[in-house]
């Protein structure tokens, strides 16, 4: 079974930012691509020290 975390990204005057519904991140970029890549480096970042297995997530689905 796939799981799906979702992100709400909303435009500000100067940055798009993203805050996730089902864990505690939030980031931004200037650019809507420069935020997909905060968004997945951030969840990298969180999920680094979590067996993945139990979530049914892998690295490479992150990319």
């Amino acid at each position: 079974m796939r799981k799906i975390i979702h992100f709400n990204i909303s435009k500000g005057d100067q940055y798009y930012a993203a805050e996730c519904n089902e864990l505690p991140i939030v980031t931004q970029g200037i650019t809507l691509d420069e935020t997909i890549a905060n968004i997945q480096e951030a969840l990298q970042l969180h999920l680094e020290d979590e067996d993945l297995s139990k979530y049914e997530i892998k690295i490479s689905e992150l990319k």
